[in-house]
């Protein structure tokens, strides 16, 4: 079997091990692989294979990846999920009290509490989100 071939099946099944690892290391060995590959096809010898695969293992690795993470990251100012929720403003469109209500939130309808006992807010009135408690809204108008 030649070597280009054996360095292809390598990156291959680096490539697919990176779908379990998510973590852009497997990725950058998988690509360093595939480079090895290029030059044993160009009739490279084995040192100077296992040389190719070092440097370009060792500058994806230091070099790509962090840049790749950083890319892919949100911004920690992001929340996502139930914590993005909270801050966002709704629009009531059932009656919200201390006991119940519907508003309008993120595109979809959510069931509501009024954060302060004593509000009762209006259908259209624009609210703040103070917390998610469940599958429940806890809002709030400073209206």
């Amino acid at each position: 079997m030649p070597a280009w071939l054996i360095w292809l099946i390598a990156a291959g099944v680096l490539a697919i091990a990176e779908t379990l690892s998510l973590d852009l290391v497997l990725l950058m060995l998988a690509v360093a692989a595939l480079a090895t590959a290029g030059a044993a096809a160009l009739g490279a010898g084995v040192a100077i294979q296992v040389g190719v695969f070092a440097v370009v293992s060792l500058g994806m690795v230091a070099v790509v990846r962090p840049l790749a993470k950083r890319r892919l990251q949100l911004p920690s100012s992001e929340q996502t999920g139930i914590e993005g929720l909270k801050g966002r403003s709704a629009v009531v469109v059932r009656t919200v009290d201390q006991h119940g209500g519907r508003v309008r939130l993120a595109g979809e309808e959510w069931s509501a509490q009024a954060y302060d006992p004593l509000q009762v807010l209006p259908v259209g009135a624009t609210v703040q989100v103070m917390e998610i408690r469940g599958a429940t809204a806890v809002v709030w108008s400073h209206e």
